[in-house]
């Protein structure tokens, strides 16, 4: 049921003349949240124009205890939850929102005022002191997490842990090792291909490769992780928001490239499967337009997809020559090489084992080879 009800919005500080009160009206129905409401109050005085000029900053690693606000300043409005506390202040001639989302320790932080200079002044003075530095992380990069929210596309970054190629080397077959060497040297001036095609059973080892990549590239090549592809690639405006976002570390060292940008779609097998026209729609099109057709052109974006398909099972689209700059299967380690990994061949299977399989047998785990292991989570 919707009960509507009008709200006259009251933003100015106290001692705000009259006259300066914005003539708006804010109508809500049991459908809103508190922080619906909020959101539209913030904008008020933008729209009616009594404060012309607004400004917006991301903050990381955000204080819990932050407040997001000026000193000495009354909030007008507070709306929390178990992942995100927005809040609504206003003072003379301007208007602030805040909203905190402590979990991934990340904050938005808007202002609109009579004018620019003004805008600056409260930005500043809500944000100064507002977040900490990170505790070192070792062996770390910096990964983006998107995923498609209420309030529109999200993105999170967030330090990961990731070894170097050489490091983790040793858990690869050889056949796919040598295909992993030649890629890690690849540079901005050596891409040819847009689309980076890794496939193979469960538990090879796949997203660690792809980490140690973000490693390896992390000079030229900023990755981020999309959480729902199947959102991604049914919705047009999440898609480019994700594809024309600068967001993130988005320069080289240097200061005079721009980084290119992986976006990482972990397990999409319905996605470019053989039938995947039939089953996803339009979504094998849009995954298509954005490596190589007209929403990719002047983008530098690489996408990297993982799948448990056989590779004859994909969509030849997918594969075609010219499209891919790798397609690499990741197989389970063959007998000898498994023996070799683990130190000995006892219980290793005729067939080989997958490197989560290695990792139970080497830690004592009472599983069956072959089957899927507790551990596969931690090596797609």
């Amino acid at each position: 049921m919707r009960i509507p009800r009008q709200i006259p919005l009251e933003l100015g500080a106290p001692g705000t003349a009259p006259e300066a009160l914005l003539p708006v009206v804010l109508t809500v129905d049991d459908s809103d949240s508190p922080r619906d409401v909020i959101d539209a109050l913030a904008l008020t005085a933008f729209v009616a124009g009594h404060q012309p000029y607004a400004t917006t900053k991301d903050l990381n690693n955000v204080r819990a205890d932050a407040t997001l606000l000026p000193p000495d300043v009354r909030v007008l409005r507070e709306a929390a939850s178990e992942t995100e506390r927005a809040r609504l202040a206003a003072g003379d001639g301007w208007t602030l929102r805040a909203v905190h989302f402590p979990r991934s320790k990340t904050a938005t932080v808007a202002v609109t005022a009579e004018s620019p200079e003004l805008c600056a002044e409260i930005l500043a003075a809500a944000t100064d002191g507002m977040t900490e530095t990170p505790p070192p992380v070792e062996d770390a990069v910096s990964m983006g997490f998107w995923y498609a929210s209420a309030h529109g596309p999200q993105r999170n970054p967030r330090p990961i842990t990731a070894g170097s190629w050489a490091e983790i080397r040793g858990n690869y077959a050889h056949s796919a090792a040598a295909q992993f060497d030649r890629l890690v040297t690849v540079d901005r001036g050596s891409v040819h291909g847009r689309l980076l095609l890794l496939h193979g059973p469960p538990g090879t080892g796949k997203t660690t490769v792809l980490r140690a990549l973000a490693r390896e590239w992390r000079d030229w090549c900023q990755f981020d992780c999309v959480l729902d592809p199947e959102s991604l690639f049914s919705s047009p405006a999440y898609l480019m928001e994700v594809a024309l976002n600068p967001a993130g570390d988005c320069r080289c060292p240097d200061k005079k490239h721009e980084k290119w940008r992986l976006l990482l779609l972990e397990d999409c097998d319905e996605l470019i499967r053989g039938d995947a026209k039939q089953h996803t729609g339009q979504a094998l099109s849009r995954l298509l337009n954005l490596t190589d057709g007209l929403l990719g052109q002047g983008r530098k974006v690489l996408v990297a997809i993982t799948t448990n398909e056989d590779l004859a099972r994909l969509h030849p689209a997918v594969v075609r020559p010219g499209r891919c700059l790798a397609q690499i299967e990741v197989p389970a380690l063959p007998f000898r090489e498994a023996g070799a990994w683990l130190g000995t061949s006892a219980g290793v299977p005729a067939d080989g084992a997958t490197l989560a399989e290695l990792y139970a047998l080497r830690d004592g785990h009472d599983m069956a080879i072959g089957q899927e292991p507790v551990l596969s989570g931690q090596y797609l």
